[in-house]
């Protein structure tokens, strides 16, 4: 009995067992597809909360729907299906949840513009793991560490669902044109114009890419941005900016673009933050640099989760820095929920 018999036999028998109600056979079956689903979700969803349930949605359609799973194609791209069509209706859906806009705890300066992805949020690096190199198929145009970053989640927030999901599919999975027809019930035809839009609308593949992911020079920027910001260092922070950077801080709508308006608001965070220590802890999202900010409080010998910060570079300064006001989603980054103060 050869190596590859064996692994088909053996999900031929799952697949016997789950769709006569074996739970167990059904998480053996679905187990090594889970990470990259949700991966798959949170791209089309921009917010992990959301991917999670979706994910969750997606296994349950799966496990009602397994007596009816023909095999015409594989069980990764029945599963592809159901996740696609459960994100569709979730971004249709018009109860859609979407976060309250926080209150600032000062008064923060005008900004250049009010952002409409209030619902962004990071996606862990550890969730990443092992599914990075296979997940792509041959046809896929983007590099797997382009798929998940930032800037491209964000634009395909602003896609309509089915652009979104067909560019998904096609080249960021690889799926064929004929896939991608029989996830989505389009025809070919109507396929291959909703990619060639939603390719229009992306850019090309490698436009936003700076240092890679992990490299030395990407490390000793975000170590001076760091060291820079908890000194509250306005002039060292702005000299690592491009001049046409972004400041964005979702789930707030407040966007500051460019050096001056990033400027004015560093300040007013700054004064805000008085004597009280920052720490500023690294982290990894979307394979970009991370930090997570800790404020100390007065009245207690602890410091408290205060925004999350994902870096976006370009070349050898920042072209973008998201602070994303969610402290509920340290826990996913392996984060702890204070830090003591030091003696």
């Amino acid at each position: 009995m050869s190596p590859a018999w064996h692994a088909v036999r053996v999900d031929q028998v799952a697949l016997e067992r789950a769709r006569s109600g074996d739970e167990l056979a059904f998480g053996e079956l679905t187990g090594p597809y889970r990470r990259e689903l949700l991966v798959h979700c949170y791209r089309l969803l921009g917010s992990l909360t959301d991917a999670e349930d979706a994910l969750q949605e997606t296994l349950l359609a799966a496990w009602r729907g397994l007596p009816g799973f023909a095999g015409r194609a594989s069980l990764r791209t029945w599963l592809y299906r159901i996740a696609t069509n459960q994100c569709l209706n979730a971004r249709r859906a018009a109860s859609r949840r979407l976060p309250a806009e926080p209150v600032p705890p000062f008064q923060p300066p005008e900004p250049t513009q009010r952002g409409e992805i209030t619902w962004l949020q990071p996606f862990p690096d550890a969730q990443l793991d092992g599914i990075a190199d296979s997940a792509p198929g041959p046809e896929a145009r983007y590099q797997a560490s382009e798929a998940v970053e930032l800037a491209f989640v964000a634009s395909l927030q602003r896609m309509p669902p089915r652009q979104a999901a067909t560019l998904v599919l096609r080249d960021v999975l690889g799926f064929d044109s004929g896939e991608v027809a029989s996830m989505l019930g389009a025809s070919l035809t109507a396929v291959k114009g909703t990619l060639q839009r939603a390719r229009a609308a992306a850019g090309r593949p490698g436009d936003e890419a700076g240092a890679r992911p992990g490299s030395a020079r990407e490390r000793d920027l975000a170590r001076r941005f760091a060291d820079a910001y908890v000194t509250a260092d306005i002039d060292g922070v702005v000299a690592l900016l491009t001049d046409d950077a972004w400041l964005s801080m979702p789930p707030a709508p407040h966007q500051y673009h460019g050096t001056a308006a990033i400027r004015s608001m560093l300040a007013a965070s700054f004064r805000h933050r008085g004597d009280r220590r920052l720490y500023l802890v690294p982290a990894q999202a979307n394979t970009q640099p991370a930090l997570a900010g800790y404020l100390s409080d007065p009245g207690r010998a602890a410091a408290y989760p205060a925004g999350l910060f994902v870096l976006t570079m370009a070349g050898p300064r920042i072209r973008a820095m998201t602070r994303f006001h969610l402290d509920e989603l340290y826990p996913r980054f392996g984060l702890p929920e204070s830090l003591p103060e030091p003696g």
